[in-house]
């Protein structure tokens, strides 16, 4: 795989061999923009990012990568209905003020949606609540709670339960621990993160 590919993220990874070459795409929360680099390097992908963090921010117009600075909780309002063949949240979907209309909007500027988030189910977390009775600092949630952006604590079952609720459907999902991908059995305790490509039903 090429240079610059083989560094993403797992559920980056999989988001970069998902989306369709010559395509529109918005990433929300999009970081130092490694995907969107990827991107629009080996698929000719027209990507637009939007990242609250200024450094951020700095790093991806070093890279010549088209971002602006902004909150997704209030911003992506300003986006055209339809305006990108998709729309990524990645691990940030639980920093989200309302993660609901979070979903909702990602759905009104894209035709899809790629969603990963840390899973709060997962069995070395219970473990770890269970044994010291406090919340847990592990590799994907490295801060402690009064540190942590995080302040909604979702679950693989809870994200399916809200897509139900919220009409959307889930085309396909990917589980991952550590690096590795896992099956979709007992994901819900199994799973350190997940990855959820959505579409408006209807």
């Amino acid at each position: 795989m090429a240079e610059g590919v083989t560094a993403l993220r797992p559920d980056l990874a999989v988001i970069f061999r998902s989306v369709a070459t010559g395509s529109r795409v918005l990433d929300v929360g999009c970081g130092d923009g490694a995907l969107m680099a990827a991107l629009r390097d080996h698929k000719q992908v027209d990507a637009r990012g939007i990242e609250i963090d200024g450094a951020m921010v700095e790093r991806c117009v070093a890279r010549g990568l088209s971002v602006v600075q902004g909150d997704a909780d209030r911003d992506l309002a300003f986006y055209p209905d339809g305006a990108f063949d998709y729309a990524i949240l990645s691990q940030t979907l639980q920093t989200a003020a309302r993660p609901d209309r979070m979903l909702e909007e990602l759905l009104r500027v894209g035709a899809r949606a790629f969603v990963s988030f840390p899973n709060f189910a997962y069995w070395r977390m219970r473990w770890a609540l269970l044994r010291r009775g406090r919340m847990p600092v592990t590799r994907h949630l490295p801060v402690s709670w009064y540190e942590t952006q995080n302040i909604h604590h979702v679950t693989v079952s809870d994200f399916e339960a809200l897509a139900r609720d919220l009409g959307i459907g889930v085309e396909r999902c990917w589980f991952f621990t550590g690096t590795r991908e896992c099956g979709r059995g007992g994901a819900n305790w199994r799973a350190e993160h997940a990855l959820f490509e959505l579409a408006r039903r209807g």
